[in-house]
């Protein structure tokens, strides 16, 4: 079992100081967006750190469908259950003899051979079942606190949380010091409804590994937003000068911060931590300007420069666009790359929480295009030469319930399915893992795991696991205290 955090309950930590300019930046997505200023990690130098030689992969690209897909609409069907149980969809044949997933994903059924698929991932009894807690369950590795049974939705992002994975992967991986450690895209989970979940920021780890936000919207998929970090071409030398004033103001600012915080604190300790937190912000800052010009950054970015024929095979979507560019990404050498679904199209809503129309909504708009982008990116992969050194973890934040209707659409409309976190299905694919293969299974109605339940703390370990991150691996938060990666968890016995 991983081991529970150094600090232990008796020991307090002073909490991190958050100031408004920080909050708004875990908001927007984009550190300094208004200056056009790089996000701290896209200049810290690779610092990897002692891994498991014998790992295989090298990268991560984790696929998260907000909103949460329902298990016996996707990949594990119950045919033979009653109707109002089964759904409206039949199964069809994988490459795989003996597995079986819908119909409506046939080009990720000719790749099943790649693929783990795991059946049995509950939270049972240790979520709430809205998407704020069951985020940050899934996207940490680590059970929501009490704060989240006491304000709900209305619990928002902190400083002191336990990071996302793919902060997590980044700060152990290492990255070149022309790219960012870590890169998620096109939008923010939750943004769309003003209540942004927790669970997908640095946490603990502080803005060094904050994840770089790529933008793109939904109307407009082939203009997925590079950083501000890019220099356009026909930025002029007055425009830089001026970006230059703004961050010789930000150091006037904060040496005049330093001495407001001497008062306020009245901690030499607390406030040479904060200082120091605040210089090396801004240090981080001036380094960018020598990013701004970096081919291997641009190129990276630009995808554009993908033929035609790609493009499409992933499909004309914002979410497939995305998948494409973090491939891209990971080939550069971006080790970790987290693409967060949104809806397919003008009042989808929330994607994959289809309270109404189900399978309407799987059919004719989440389901193909989750089958062009993911196919594409194994096959991808794979003819690269990159799947066997690249983890693609997909999940999303809870399952829909078993029995088809949800009551809070009043019976108007065709009909959906509600929250459900007692089961929800994950795959894995590449980086070591053994592809062709069922673990754990369901009830016969698709509501409980029958056997070998899985938690989204095993899925964090596995995903470490894979990467080499060994159980003993120890991060520092922003202020330099120790902390190990999980609590609880182990690793699911998926490789060989």
């Amino acid at each position: 079992m991983l081991k529970s955090p150094i600090l232990d309950d008796s020991v307090r930590p002073l909490q991190r100081p958050c100031f408004d300019w920080t909050r708004r930046q875990f908001v927007q997505g984009i550190g300094f967006g208004g200056l056009g200023l790089g996000l701290p990690q896209l200049v810290q130098p690779s610092v990897a750190h002692a891994l498991n030689s014998s790992r295989t992969a090298k990268r991560c690209l984790m696929l998260f469908l907000f909103g949460g897909p329902a298990q016996s609409d996707t990949f594990d069907m119950k045919p033979h259950a009653a109707a109002e149980y089964r759904g409206e969809f039949s199964p069809i044949a994988t490459s795989v003899p003996g597995i079986e997933w819908t119909e409506h994903l046939p080009k990720t059924a000719k790749l099943a051979h790649h693929i783990a698929l795991v059946r049995s991932v509950t939270m049972s009894e240790k979520s709430i079942g809205d998407h704020h807690a069951d985020t940050y369950y899934i996207l940490t590795g680590h059970r929501p606190d009490r704060s989240f049974f006491l304000e709900g939705i209305n619990r928002k992002p902190a400083d002191d949380d336990w990071p996302c994975i793919s902060s997590a992967v980044a700060n152990a991986l290492g990255h070149p010091a022309e790219l960012p450690g870590v890169v998620q895209m096109p939008a923010i989970s939750g943004e769309v409804t003003a209540y942004i979940n927790p669970g997908q920021f640095a946490g603990k780890l502080g803005p060094n590994y904050e994840p770089l936000m790529i933008r793109g919207v939904l109307e407009k998929p082939r203009e997925l937003a590079a950083p501000d970090f890019l220099l356009p071409a026909d930025i002029s030398a007055g425009r830089m000068n001026s970006r230059r004033d703004l961050l010789a103001q930000l150091d006037q600012w904060q040496r005049g911060l330093d001495r407001q915080t001497d008062q306020a604190l009245g901690s030499l300790a607390a406030n040479a931590a904060t200082g120091s937190m605040l210089k090396n912000w801004i240090a981080h800052q001036r380094k960018a300007f020598d990013l701004l010009t970096s081919p291997k950054a641009k190129q990276a970015f630009d995808v554009s420069l993908e033929p035609e024929e790609t493009r499409a095979r992933y499909g004309n979507d914002i979410n497939g666009q995305s998948v494409l560019l973090g491939r891209r990404l990971l080939e550069a050498g971006v080790p970790s790359v987290c693409v967060h679904w949104i809806g397919q199209r003008v009042g989808a809503g929330l994607s994959w929480d289809t309270h109404s129309d189900n399978f309407g909504q799987l059919k004719n708009v989440l389901l193909p295009a989750f089958d062009a982008c993911f196919s594409a990116l194994l096959e991808d992969l794979e003819n690269r030469g990159m799947l066997d050194e690249t983890l693609v973890f997909v999940v999303g934040e809870m399952g829909r319930t078993p029995k088809v209707g949800d009551p809070r659409t009043g019976g108007k409309g065709p009909p959906g399915r509600d929250h459900w976190i007692h089961l929800l299905p994950a795959l894995f694919a590449g980086g070591g893992i053994r592809g062709g293969q069922v673990y754990g299974s369901s009830d016969a109605i698709a509501g409980y795991p029958a056997d070998n339940p899985v938690t989204p703390c095993d899925l964090a370990a596995t995903t470490f696991h894979a990467l080499g991150i060994p159980e003993t691996y120890t991060y520092k938060d922003a202020l330099g205290r120790p902390y190990h990666l999980l609590d609880e968890g182990e690793p699911l016995p998926l490789f060989g």
